[in-house]
Order: C-alpha cells, then structure tokens, then sequence
C-alpha cells in the first residue's frame, strides 16, 4: 500500500458519503414541497422515498457480488456517473413517475458509494476497521447537517427544491477529482473469494444479523427521512431538529473507538437499542422544548448503529469478504424502502381520523405524527431483545473475531 494515498482515497470516500447524507437531507426538507407542487399524498411521497431506499440495496448487492472483480474504483465511477444523473433528472422532474425514477438513481448511486468504501476502508485500516468504519461514517450524519442546514436556509429565502438539488452537484463533482487517476489496493486484506463468501453468508449468525439490520436501519432513517412531516407541528423546527441529531451522531461516530474497546461491538449495540427506544417514545408524546431533549437521546440512541452492524461482519464474520459488508447494509435500506410507504399511510391515516374527530389540520398533523413515532418505537424494542441475546453470548463471539 506503499504508492496508494490513503489519505486522498479516504477524503473522497468521505466526501462520497456527504452527498449520500445530503440526498436524504435535502429529500426530507422538501417533501412538502414536493407534495404541493406535484399535488401529491403523504402515500405517494412515501413511494416516493422508497425508490432512494430500493435502488440502494440493488446497488449493493450488485456491487458486493462484483467487487472482488471489478474493485472499488470501478464501482465509485458507477456511484459518480449514477449521483449525476438522479440529481440532473431530479431537477427536471415534471411529477410523480419522474421523480421515482430519478430517486431511483440517487439510490443505485448511494448504495453504490457503500458497496465500493466500505471495504475499501476496511482493507486500508485493517488493524482497527470498526473504529475506521465509524470514522468514515461520521460524514453521514456530518452531510445530514449540512444538508438540512442548506435546505432549511434556502427554503427560508424563498428559493426553490431545484436549486437546493443542484447544490448536490458540487460535492459530487468534488469527490469524482479526488478518485480521479488513484491507485486503489487490490483487497490485500480481505477474503476476495466469492464463492467463499457467497457461502460463508449461510451462517445463522450472518442471518440473525441481516433480521437486525432491518430493525436498525428503519429505527435511523424510517424517523429521520420523515422528520418535517412528523415533527412539522410539534412547536420544534424539524430541519434543526435533524441538523442537531445529526451533529451529534457525526461528533459520536468520530470519537468511537474508546466506546468501542470498552463496551465491544455487541455491547454499543445493546445500549444503543435502549436509548434509541426510550428516545422515540419520548419524542411520541412530546411537544415544544421537550422535542429537542428526546432528539438529543435519539442521536445518542442510533449514533452507532450503522458502522457497528457493517464493523462487527467484517470482524465477526470476515470469511463474507465484501459482499457481507455490502449485502449488511443493503438489507437496512431495502427494509427501509418497504417501510417507506407504510410510515406515509400511517401519517394519512391517523391524520384523516384526527380530522374527522373535530381538530384542526395542524393539531391533526400533529397527532398523526406522534401516533406514527408510536409505531416506530416498536421496531428497538425487538432490538433489545435481539441485541441483548447477542451481548449474552459475546464471549463465545470472541472466537470468530479477527484481531
């Protein structure tokens, strides 16, 4: 690894990351945008957002299954190529069936990014791969901030969705120069048989991981991707909302490792199904300042899971190669694009039965939105249970962790 620049490779990585952050950011910032100009249904914009969340894990199920043939570098020109055009077609979408396919195509981008950086940061860092995989998925959250900022700001001064779109192109067009003619490692410490992997994934454990993933992920991204129009009447501004939860999560992800060392990976995964419940719950019920403490707890809540889910395959089960970190994390978008529609019909209909009880359409949004935050909080709620099995069998994990 002597001639490849770490540093420049992990710096576009992380750049790569933000513009992912910031499709979600941006997306859930103008959904009600997009719902007026588009005359569309909370239902349909869940759909909508589904696409994001589809293409996401056909792209890393793509990319795990070729990587040890193509490599990361080739997989970043398909996520370049892929955030082009869903941005551009984004912009000029004249409805509903245009902007499914275009968020269709930030989606295959976005899971693209994840397909080719998570293993090649786990490969470049491979003495310390979890601490790495956090480090590098600080810039998540840390691209939510600057995107809900961005869109909160740009939507004050009046201008419109497209333009806040666009601005997605700069980072984009950044991280494609930074990949632009390095020289990639060639898998130097990963099992880069495919067949090994394909079979290695046939493992209970593997199996028990992916039914938790799904749990995690929509317990992140099914509450952030709806926050304006959960929170949007709850006397809290949601795109400050998101902005704080993210700042944290990136400030948490930065400094994992001595979390990490101390606790172990089944044990961050414990505490996090805990708190992110009681933090959901809190948020159900809560209005005004009150929204902001729970806010709080909830990025302390999923701040790790993520990283640590796709850190602990690569440790725990590192005969899965590329494709078990890759196929981990699909698993979390393509559960959370099937929840997508769902959390929109729960918002509808527990607006519509609000209505029809006499209150007025704000007092109505509101109780749809904590009515739906209810429902949420049932997803850590399993996770304890999952996670708490995990961490009582953590000694007998030991043996299969990679040092």
């Amino acid at each position: 690894m002597e001639q490849i620049n770490k540093n420049r490779l992990f710096l576009a990585a992380c750049i790569s990351l933000v513009v992912t952050a910031m499709t979600f950011a941006i997306r859930a910032g103008i959904l009600g945008q997009l719902g007026t100009d588009f005359g569309l249904t909370d239902t349909q914009l869940g759909w909508v957002n589904s696409m994001a969340f589809l293409g996401f894990p056909i792209a890393t199920i793509f990319g795990g299954l070729v990587y040890n043939t193509l490599g990361a570098r080739k997989l970043m020109i398909i996520a370049f190529i892929s955030h082009l055009l869903g941005i551009i077609l984004t912009i000029f979408a004249g409805g509903f069936w245009t902007l499914l396919i275009s968020t269709f195509f930030i989606g295959f981008a976005n899971g693209s990014v994840e397909a080719a950086c998570n293993p090649l940061v786990a490969d470049m860092y491979s003495k310390n791969r979890t601490t790495m995989l956090n480090k590098f998925h600080v810039w998540f959250p840390g691209g939510i901030v600057i995107g809900a900022l961005l869109s909160k700001f740009l939507t004050d001064a009046g201008l419109s969705w497209q333009l806040q779109i666009a601005s997605m192109l700069i980072p984009t067009l950044l991280y494609g120069f930074l990949f632009f003619g390095q020289k990639f490692p060639k898998n130097e410490n990963m099992v880069a048989d495919t067949s090994m992997n394909i079979k290695s994934l046939l493992t209970p454990l593997f199996i028990f991981m992916v039914i938790c993933m799904t749990l995690t992920a929509t317990t992140e991204l099914g509450t952030q991707q709806w926050v304006e129009k959960i929170l949007g009447n709850s006397g809290a501004s949601p795109m400050l909302i998101l902005a704080m939860v993210t700042g944290l999560m990136a400030v948490g992800r930065y400094f994992a490792g001595p979390i990490i060392h101390k606790l172990n990976p089944p044990g961050v995964l414990l505490a996090s199904a805990i708190i992110a419940f009681i933090a959901i719950y809190m948020m159900s019920s809560a209005t005004g300042g009150m929204v902001y403490v729970s806010a709080i707890l909830f990025a302390i809540g999923v701040c790790y899971f993520w990283p640590t889910m796709i850190g602990f395959v690569s440790e725990y089960l590192p005969k899965t190669g590329a494709l078990g970190m890759s196929l981990i994390g699909g698993a979390g978008m393509f559960a959370t694009s099937i929840w997508q529609p769902v959390i929109g019909s729960w918002l509808d209909g527990a607006k519509a039965t609000a209505i029809e009880s006499g209150v007025s359409i704000e007092q109505a949004e509101l109780i749809a939105g904590q009515e739906t935050l209810s429902n949420i909080a049932i997803f850590p709620m399993v996770l304890i249970v999952l996670f708490g099995i995990l961490f009582f069998n953590r000694k007998k994990l030991e043996a299969l962790r990679i040092k």
